[in-house]
């Protein structure tokens, strides 16, 4: 799955120091319930060791608190600066990189993107011919992360008709009746989708509603769905297939993504003016011009490696000369570096392992405008 930092673009702008906290939050053992009485303090006394400012130390030893209900494993990462906590957000999963407790120059959001597969975004809706239940969903997670119940009118709806001249009246009194509760799920789906960013939306219930409610659906929406010819809430569907059903859907669609991707680096690689790059240098090139679409690297190359990163555009830089006038924050780690540059040019992320791009390669992108012909040799 392609990923995008673009949200996290204004907290790169801002001047550190940043103190970090990416840690075990589980709470389900004797052993875990013991630990997360020591944890405050232990993550206090090591980002103090580090040099993190003192309201830094008060507001993270606050933060950091045992995540109560939450199913184990569970990470917690924590991001303060000036005394406030700007991001504290829990992660279902165990822990994708090591513990981290640092001070650093500018946020390091890897373990997010890390995490951001098992927060794959999805809409799950069963219908009714006068109500639905529409469920955010985040791939990885144990419960619906948002529930929305839509109630439409059900007049004429339980009654029997009694024939004769009423009938074709009754009949047409109830099928705008359906329309309507519809629409209204429809309407509901298409702003849930919006403000969610959901990649697939899948429609379960009713055979005619789930029918008028796909008639009503945005373009957008309707580009997402997939229909699934199941009722659970009427009894004797199978819930467990049910849901089998929605994982294999959200896998397939989560794997044609990434495939696409891949695919469209591999046609360009034989184009004469490629719109795509490989390597570190000319990546990191590309990223100064904010020529990048998508980035696509394996993090875990870059373990090792150190980049510059600028208080202004070029935003990063592999040696000072590059800085061209910006103030260089520090060295930093390489995947710090690149995914912070990814925000600020709102460049997505493709994070891929050992292997997978070609020419034995580590980090590759795909470009908004193609790279130009090579310079001719003497």
């Amino acid at each position: 799955m392609t990923d995008s930092l673009k949200e996290y673009a204004d907290l790169y702008r801002h001047e550190g120091p940043w103190s970090v906290a990416y840690i075990e939050a589980d709470t389900g053992t004797v052993d875990t319930l013991e630990a997360a009485d020591v944890r405050p303090g232990h993550v206090r006394e090591t980002l103090a060791a580090k040099g993190a400012p003192k309201p830094d130390l008060d507001a993270v030893e606050e933060a950091v608190q045992p995540a109560t209900g939450e199913p184990s494993p569970v990470a917690r990462y924590i991001l303060a600066r000036q005394g406030k906590v700007e991001l504290n957000v829990l992660l279902p999963g165990p822990l994708v990189v090591p513990e981290r407790i640092s001070v650093d120059p500018i946020p390091d959001l890897l373990p997010l993107v890390r995490h951001r597969p098992s927060e794959y975004p999805y809409l799950v809706v069963e219908a009714g011919r006068d109500d639905a239940e529409i469920r955010l969903h985040y791939a990885g997670k144990h419960s619906p992360d948002h529930v929305q119940k839509v109630q439409g009118s059900d007049e004429n709806l339980k009654k029997v008709p009694s024939g004769g001249w009423s009938q074709g009246r009754y009949q047409h009194r109830t099928e705008e009746i359906w329309r309507r509760n519809a629409n209204q799920v429809a309407e509901e789906i298409d702003r849930i989708i919006r403000s969610s960013g959901a990649k697939l939306l899948v429609l379960a219930g009713d055979i005619r509603a789930r029918g008028l409610i796909q008639d009503q659906l945005s373009e957008a929406s309707r580009e997402l769905l997939s229909v699934v010819d199941s009722h659970t809430h009427t009894g004797g569907a199978d819930q467990e297939a049910f849901n089998h059903q929605i994982n294999e859907r959200v896998a397939l669609q989560w794997a044609a993504e990434q495939q696409e991707v891949l695919d469209r680096l591999a046609v360009q690689q034989g184009q004469a003016n490629p719109e795509s790059t490989t390597g570190a240098g000319a990546v990191v090139h590309a990223l100064q011009q904010a020529q990048v679409e998508v980035l696509i690297m394996n993090d875990q190359a870059f373990a090792d490696r150190e980049f510059l990163a600028l208080s202004a555009e070029p935003w990063i830089a592999t040696a000072q000369e590059e800085a061209l006038g910006a103030d260089v924050l520090g060295k930093v780690p390489a995947t710090a570096a690149l995914l912070r540059a990814a925000a600020l040019t709102d460049a997505r992320i493709l994070l891929v392992p050992e292997g997978v791009l070609p020419d034995k390669t580590d980090i590759a992108a795909l470009l908004r405008w193609p790279t130009g012909p090579a310079a001719p040799s003497a």
